[in-house]
């Protein structure tokens, strides 16, 4: 713990570019994360999956993005290849973006010249395939004639011709998070001036007035990467950009309507459920919530309420997963979640967790991070195979062995032609750290549980926390402060809905008996008492070095009760532990699984398995044992099941 401080210590409070302060009114959030650079996992569920990102699936995706020819895109777009454009995706180019967002999350938190310098090659390449007024999509480039996708239209070969499809606009989006993310670990431009080049580009390009181009972007992303530029140099040209893209979704007069489908259909502001593709939704709800925070925005912020309720009341999985169907990968009608065909993509679950995230910065409302604790353990995580080298694109909730859900294959595959979910985990799951704490002026917000140590600045003294667990293996929890001097402060430790008898957030899902078993809090050994308030444990007290929190949140297994509305689930229960849903497998259920039922009376077993699926927890009676959803499909293909037939039902 020592050497980590007096490390965290030089640097924090370290800003790039614009000034410390100038940078926090850009933001304007009235809560802010703890960055990565001040967390240090040391639990043993997320570092080992962080470092498998770090040491296995970034090589892995990177010579997937070279032998399908990624990487020769920009050459030849610049010439110093010749070639048709490689590849099947108009938005290919983004895979080598989001390697390279996901390594700088890297180097945040551990600094590796040898990755650095790796990261310096790829953006030189990337520049080589950079148009001289600071156009980049290379497919358009190299031959606008020719598509990699046979559904991009072409009428004259011009740029944004037909922007419904062509993703020039989705390959700028994600050209501006990662460059912003690799100038704020490294400090460098090289990488940020490509991107301004390209952002100023756009501004001269789309908007009002003679000569510019009308038109929104058909998947959403380059809003809120332009609100990241702006966030990086107080550029206004950039905020006002992302919120004209906003503004004229649903605008007739302003362009041919893409539909639902694009989240395209009526006003952002008028929009109140969530429909079409997932990921374009979620993504585009991000953005609604930067403009309402942002600009203080009051349309915005009830547009972007009322499609939250509407997702998390009648369109959501207990994973976490969103986006029920294969056609469209797309939201379906309300109460619409079926079980087997489930598509509940990972890029979605990534999505949702940015979008929630924005939305616990801006009210502190303990829901948010409810929904992402469960999107994390179980829908998202689920995306990456424990050996770091196989994807599920879409996430089913049951696999009878033989429906090939996932692009092909009723298992995990190595890779995909569109390979957005594998390099969108590489992007995400590096940053994952930087959900753990939060921090207004004189509030500290525990969102997460999971051994680490963080570092930050209450009332302008350095202060340290040190949490030692086992979660989500069991619900004991040991914090430390370490202040540098006493100071007076609020210390939020979040109570996760489920040990507030709630499985999630809204009213799809109930467990069929409370527990009365009942989280419990003590500082330096002493119990506190009518701490609870809002979803938290809540503490305003002088703290001094080695002040010790303790929280204990009891772990029984439970059942969990769907509304009657989602028909795939009437008369089944699914089995949860904590924040982990619990999975069935062929495998460790050989003897008649499609007749396994469960029952309010069963008693389960809980059994620590540490070398199995890299070690878990097990739930065991006398009918069958239960996994933990995110590691089913890691030893061979069979069937599964979360949602389970309860006898009398």
């Amino acid at each position: 713990m020592k050497s980590f401080l007096i490390t965290i210590l030089m640097v924090i409070g370290a800003c790039l570019g614009l000034n410390c302060k100038a940078q926090q009114a850009l933001n304007a959030y009235p809560i802010a994360p703890v960055n990565i650079r001040h967390v240090k996992m040391a639990d043993n569920l997320w570092l080992p999956t962080i470092r498998k990102i770090q040491e296995k699936t970034i090589d892995y995706a990177l010579k997937k993005c070279e032998e399908e020819g990624r990487f020769d895109n920009f050459l030849i777009a610049g010439g110093k290849m010749k070639g048709e454009t490689k590849g099947q995706m108009p938005f290919d180019d983004t895979d080598v973006y989001k390697i390279i967002e996901g390594a700088s999350n890297s180097l945040i938190s551990t600094p590796n010249p040898k990755l650095e310098k790796l990261l310096d090659s790829l953006i030189a390449i990337i520049a080589i395939g950079q148009e001289e007024d600071g156009y980049l999509t290379t497919w358009r480039t190299i031959n606008p004639a020719r598509p990699p996708a046979p559904w991009v239209p072409v009428k004259e070969g011009k740029r944004w011709e037909s922007l419904g499809a062509s993703h020039e606009l989705y390959n700028s989006g994600h050209l501006f998070e990662a460059a912003y993310t690799h100038y704020i670990a490294t400090g460098k431009r090289n990488f940020l001036d490509i991107a301004l080049k390209n952002a100023d580009m756009l501004v001269r390009t789309f908007g009002f007035g003679e000569g510019k181009v009308q038109g929104v972007p058909g998947h959403q992303i380059v809003e809120t990467g332009l609100v990241k530029l702006y966030q990086a140099t107080g550029k206004q040209d950039y905020l006002q950009l992302a919120k004209y893209y906003l503004d004229n979704r649903g605008n007739a007069a302003h362009h041919e309507l893409y539909g639902p489908y694009s989240q395209d259909h009526i006003p952002v502001t008028q929009q109140n459920e969530t429909v079409g593709h997932a990921v374009r939704a979620v993504y585009m709800y991000a953005a609604m919530t930067d403009i309402a925070v942002l600009e203080n925005n009051a349309a915005y912020n009830a547009a972007v309420q009322q499609l939250w309720h509407n997702m998390v009341d009648k369109k959501m999985y207990i994973t976490g997963g969103i986006g029920a169907r294969r056609d469209g990968e797309a939201f379906g009608e309300n109460y619409e979640l079926p079980n087997l065909t489930s598509y509940n993509e990972t890029c979605a679950a990534i999505g949702s967790v940015y979008w929630n995230h924005r939305l616990h910065c801006q009210t502190g409302d303990v829901k948010y991070f409810d929904l992402i604790e469960r999107t994390l353990y179980n829908g998202l995580i689920s995306g990456l195979s424990l050996d770091g080298t196989s994807f599920f694109y879409p996430n089913a909730l049951e696999s009878d062995g033989k429906h090939t859900f996932n692009q092909g294959a009723c298992t995990r595959k190595g890779w995909f032609d569109c390979s957005c979910c594998p390099t969108n985990l590489i992007r995400f799951l590096p940053a994952m750290p930087g959900l753990l704490y939060s921090q207004s002026p004189k509030t500290i917000y525990v969102n997460l549980y999971a051994s680490s140590a963080a570092m930050m600045e209450v009332a302008g003294k350095n202060f340290a926390i040190q949490q030692q667990t086992n979660y989500p293996w069991d619900g004991n929890v040991k914090l430390t402060v370490q202040p540098e001097k006493a100071v007076t402060a609020t210390i939020k430790f979040r109570i996760p809905s489920w040990a507030r008898n709630t499985p999630l957030p809204g009213n799809l899902y109930s467990y069929l008996q409370p527990s009365t078993a009942m989280p419990t809090i003590s500082v330096n050994g002493k119990a506190v008492q009518g701490a609870s308030e809002d979803g938290y444990f809540t503490l305003t007290r002088k703290w001094k070095k080695g002040d010790v929190v303790t929280l204990n949140f009891p772990m029984p297994v439970r059942l969990v009760l769907s509304d009657e509305k989602i028909k795939d689930n009437i008369g089944t229960a699914a089995i949860e532990r904590g924040p982990l849903v619990y999975a069935i497998e062929e495998i460790d259920n050989k003897t008649s699984f499609d007749d396994i039922r469960i029952s309010p009376s069963d008693e389960f077993l809980t059994k620590e398995e540490r070398d199995l699926l890299g070690g878990i927890v097990t739930l065991n009676n006398k009918k069958m044992k239960a996994i933990p959803y995110y590691a089913w499909s890691n030893r061979g293909i069979g069937k599964m099941k979360v949602w389970i037939g309860l006898e009398g039902k």
